[in-house]
């Protein structure tokens, strides 16, 4: 469960084209990434995966289910945490998994406990530090029911330290959880780091310029990001997104 395919799809809005006859793929348990400069549709494209907006043409399919203008198909985690602030820790990662009726409240303090939030179940997020937050938003998309996560720039507001640690964190759980996500980055590293695939998107209209399958082995540690291989695909990512 968890795949997604993107067929053709385009989007305007009044004369400008946003997005030109996208196509790509997820499968099952896959964690890929979009790159593309400022402007390039990317959240046009979760708008649209989301339910929120509705292609001009083309298809969106989940699970061999085609979900133009559904809501609620995918979990969607945005760069702000977005966590009810009148709601405990435990009670917001909780959230999704009680509006679907599927609430597991040993399943949430497990995962608490694993994302070193230990202690912090009955917290709420103004005590919380903005990783803490983050993780905590990563652990409600987790205990969600549906089968795509979907992550838009999640740790763009992280300092550096903090978001290297949250990488390493987030490929340890999902490399036991397994869920398929789609990620979407400014951070040429982040991608390579994290994905099996990466696909660069051209602007004004976005389409897909190329992708990129990354070779490297998994687990995956953080000294990959020194190794000579890994400034190599840094350098063929670069090089295909600068085609002015």
């Amino acid at each position: 469960m968890g795949k997604l395919q993107i067929n053709k799809l385009s989007k305007s809005f009044g004369n400008k084209a946003v997005l030109d006859k996208v196509t790509f793929s997820v499968n099952e348990g896959e964690f890929v990434s979009i790159l593309g400069p400022s402007g390039s549709g990317k959240s046009t494209l979760f708008h649209l995966i989301g339910g929120i907006s509705v292609p001009d043409e083309g298809d969106i399919y989940l699970d061999g289910d085609l979900i133009n203008g559904k809501r609620g198909a995918i979990s969607y985690t945005p760069q702000a945490p977005s966590l009810l602030p009148w709601r405990t820790i435990l009670q917001n990662v909780l959230l999704g998994a009680e509006i679907s009726g599927k609430k597991n409240e040993q399943d949430a303090l497990d995962m608490i406990e694993r994302a070193g939030l230990g202690g912090y179940e009955k917290a709420y997020p103004h005590e919380l530090s903005g990783g803490m937050k983050q993780r905590a938003a990563f652990i409600r998309s987790l205990l969600s029911p549906q089968s795509l996560i979907c992550l838009d720039e999640p740790f763009s507001a992280l300092d550096e330290f903090t978001r290297l640690d949250m990488q390493k964190w987030l490929l340890s759980i999902w490399e036991s959880y397994k869920r398929s996500i789609l990620f979407v980055t400014h951070n040429i590293e982040e991608a390579i780091y994290l994905s099996d695939r990466i696909i660069v998107l051209a602007a004004n209209p976005a389409t897909v310029k190329r992708e990129f399958t990354i070779p490297f082995e998994r687990p995956r540690d953080k000294n990959l990001l020194l190794k000579q291989d890994f400034l190599q695909w840094k350098k063929a990512i670069i090089k295909e997104l600068s085609w002015e």
